[in-house]
């Protein structure tokens, strides 16, 4: 089997106790990468870590809040800051809240905000002027299939995907031609507790999709240097479509869909 880009080099991923994040800490494992995983939960990133060390994988923990502001700061004092060479940043942590926007709770509406767009903005200015330095790096933000329309009753959380898809985009033009990738993840509905813990349920149905393929579909994309990538057809379907569809047309569209009942 050809080597990896991966191998051997640390790579840090945010969120990595559930979800996409575990599978994306398990795929680079399965591509020698080094491994620091980053977190609230440390029960679920010990239990990951000693499945991961037992596979022959380095990993590293730093538990960490991305809602608290001084969170990206520490992360990196304890990553690159002390000595480790951080090749891969992998942005995935991130929240969702689904329901009336008039009714929702504030503080989750602002922890979207904080942690799918501040954390993503501190943690890449911390990580990737190191890359530029060395002339390598990979940088994979994971966005969402609901950055492509706004999406009612989702209303923050799409709202944050775009700029985190737009984000990365523009950086991956910025840094480029100093040898780093960056790619925009952007999944539709995955297996995860994502839909539980943002109340939309709704949402899970028979086109889910493995979060071990997405993170699969992800991390190829990010080794070739792609800047964008939607890992399922339907995803790339729809994105299409929303082009061609008046913004308030789509936007009325959804609406009917995820409205509440």
């Amino acid at each position: 089997m050809a080597k990896s880009v991966f191998e051997g080099k640390w790579a840090l991923v945010t969120g990595a106790s559930a979800g996409i994040g575990v599978a994306l800490a398990r795929e680079l494992a399965k591509n020698g990468a080094r491994l620091i995983l980053t977190a609230r939960r440390k029960d679920r990133l010990d239990a990951l870590a000693a499945e991961l060390t037992a596979q022959g994988t380095e990993v590293r923990l730093v538990v960490a809040d991305l809602t608290n502001d001084a969170a990206p700061q520490a992360i990196y004092d304890a990553t690159e800051g002390a000595g480790l060479v951080v090749d891969i940043l992998v942005n995935n942590a991130g929240l969702g809240q689904y329901g009336n926007f008039v009714d929702s709770n504030v503080e989750q509406e602002l922890a979207q905000i904080r942690v799918n767009c501040e954390a993503v903005v501190r943690l890449s200015r911390l990580f990737v002027p190191r890359m530029v330095e060395r002339r390598r790096g990979w940088v994979l933000v994971v966005a969402s299939t609901a950055s492509f329309q706004p999406v009612p009753f989702l209303s923050t959380y799409a709202a944050t995907k775009a700029f985190d898809r737009y984000f990365a985009v523009a950086l991956a033009e910025e840094v480029a031609r100093f040898g780093v990738n960056v790619t925009a993840l952007c999944p539709g509905p995955t297996e995860s507790e994502f839909f539980e813990v943002a109340g939309a349920s709704k949402f899970r149905g028979r086109g889910t999709q493995s979060a071990e393929a997405v993170a699969r579909i992800g991390l190829r994309a990010l080794a070739r240097g792609k800047r964008t990538v939607v890992p399922y057809f339907a995803g790339k379907a729809s994105a299409l479509l929303v082009r061609a569809l008046p913004v308030r047309v789509i936007t009325a569209l959804v609406a009917r869909v995820a409205r509440p009942k």
